[in-house]
């Protein structure tokens, strides 16, 4: 009987997955398609859910201060650049730790919540308004962490096997990182033919975006566990929260606008010139 019931309970999370992917994915390719205001205000929007989340997984007393910081930076884009987007993060960061009521320690968590709740969101934005494609550069990524999430899951409820993590995630598998980076790898060969480049390059970044989706899945399962919550919120039915959601989408579009940033070749050598 636990057996069954233990099936019913994975169907019925695989259903709600799936209705919450075929709302999120639609809306997500329509702004980050269009980019500019829209995204930024979209980027805006997910980063103060990211504050709520992070202020309810910690019990902070500044909620909503922690929602307006966490909103900020992206929404500056729509005004600004960059520079004062990362600039403001900053600030909020140091601001909250200034007037937060708590001791030190506290603070200082309440600091790290706006940087990860801004800079993730933030992350996507500034790929998709890159120097670069910034368009194919964000789809691609997204398809690739979307795949390699999907993977994870199959491979890990088809096969099983020794956990990932066992202290800050132990339902995640080796078995399920392995079909998460088959699945980026397979998706890095297929934007190469969508871009007209090398298909080594691209096999790598398909890795590599997996690996730091992995990563970044992790980091907030490690967070959860630190302060004894399973979910963020249930914001996202099948998921739990948008933290939950866009943990690993998020560390993967940092990682990737450093990289683009830094080597200046990285873009021309995956067919993302600027057009």
């Amino acid at each position: 009987m636990a057996s069954a019931k233990s099936k019913s309970d994975r169907n019925r999370e695989l259903v709600l997955r799936v209705l919450s992917a075929a709302v999120l994915i639609p809306f997500a390719l329509i702004v980050v398609s269009a980019g500019g205001a829209a995204l930024a205000i979209s980027c805006g929007l997910f980063g103060a859910v990211m504050g709520y989340e992070w202020a309810r997984m910690t019990a902070s007393p500044v909620m909503p201060l922690m929602a307006f910081f966490c909103a900020l930076p992206s929404l500056s884009i729509v005004v600004t650049d960059w520079q004062v987007a990362l600039g403001l993060l900053a600030a909020c960061a140091f601001l909250l730790v200034l007037i937060h009521p708590a001791r030190m320690g506290d603070r200082l968590i309440g600091a790290l919540g706006i940087v990860y709740g801004s800079a993730l969101p933030l992350g996507l934005l500034l790929l998709r308004e890159g120097d670069w494609n910034g368009q194919a550069a964000a789809l691609i990524l997204m398809g690739t962490v979307w795949a390699s999430d999907s993977g994870a899951y199959f491979a890990g409820q088809g096969f099983g096997g020794p956990p990932l993590s066992p202290k800050d995630s132990p339902s995640k598998t080796w078995s399920g990182a392995f079909g998460a980076l088959l699945c980026s790898g397979l998706c890095g060969l297929i934007a190469a033919g969508l871009m007209d480049a090398p298909r080594l390059p691209w096999l790598i970044a398909g890795l590599l975006i997996s690996i730091v989706a992995q990563w970044g899945d992790l980091f907030e399962s490690s967070l959860k566990r630190r302060f004894g919550v399973k979910d963020t919120s249930g914001l996202v039915p099948g998921h739990g929260g948008v933290m939950d959601r866009v943990d690993g989408l998020g560390m993967a579009c940092v990682c990737s606008v450093v990289i683009l940033s830094i080597f200046g070749t990285v873009p021309e050598l995956l067919g993302l010139e600027a057009g």
